[in-house]
């Protein structure tokens, strides 16, 4: 079993029809985010499904580090959730793996130029940089955040899922000022999103008060997103800040 044989796998469900809808999706035309990738047609639900095999079987890392450097989409976004489950594991306390964990996310990060669609960070982000985080300081976040690669910028926002899930919302509060005038609506999003999610997750209290003080200086985007799941009159009011 190696990526070799995965990739046949994925190539073997490879659709134009739903590459050509992909594509668009994913904006891999001229002048879109993802042009220059190429995608054969097959979704997240479907490379899951073929994922199953290969979930224990620990491919060795610098065979996943090479393989991710395809220029075939669905084939990252296979190593890439590989690689991710892989981190999970190694986290948890019953099959804690620290040097697994420090492994991964050094691949991870050397190979940021591969993780080039929100799809790829949204996989992987939160298990393997913020999961190698758990027990560290958060500076890696706060360098990722101010990058020049939006991909890079989203990973650090992303990230901050994986103490969310946990109970801890502080980081997402501390990136999010940070990223108020971010050109890329990308950034915009995740950070509503997570804004979302510490606020449904957390503590309600604490994403208002964040509202109270930045509403007015973010981006429509990101407030919507942030709010979405609030009531319409308090959407209303945020919105009426800006």
């Amino acid at each position: 079993m190696s990526t070799k044989d995965l990739f046949a796998d994925i190539d073997a469900a490879a659709d134009p029809a739903v590459a050509e809808v992909l594509s668009g999706y994913f904006k891999l035309q001229p002048g879109g985010y993802g042009h220059g990738d190429q995608m054969i047609g097959v979704k997240l639900s479907t490379i899951r499904g073929l994922l199953k095999p290969y979930l224990r079987a620990d491919l060795p890392l610098p065979e996943l580090e090479q393989a991710l450097t395809s220029p075939v989409h669905e084939h990252r976004l296979a190593i890439l959730c590989l690689l991710a489950d892989r981190s999970a594991r190694a986290v948890k306390p019953r099959t804690a793996d620290p040097a697994e964990v420090t492994a991964i996310h050094d691949l991870y990060v050397r190979s940021t130029a591969y993780i080039n669609n929100w799809d790829l960070v949204d996989c992987s982000a939160a298990d393997i940089v913020g999961g190698y985080l758990s027990d560290k300081p958060r500076d890696e976040l706060h360098t990722l955040v101010r990058s020049s690669s939006l991909w890079e910028r989203r990973i650090a926002l992303v990230a901050t899922q994986w103490f969310i899930r946990r109970g801890d919302s502080a980081d997402i509060y501390a990136l999010a000022p940070q990223v108020l005038d971010d050109p890329q609506d990308l950034i915009h999003k995740a950070s509503g999103w997570m804004l979302r999610e510490a606020g449904k997750r957390v503590s309600e209290d604490e994403l208002l008060a964040f509202l109270d003080e930045y509403a007015a200086a973010m981006p429509r985007t990101m407030l919507s997103y942030a709010t979405e799941h609030f009531p319409a009159d308090v959407r209303r009011h945020y919105r009426a800040l800006r």
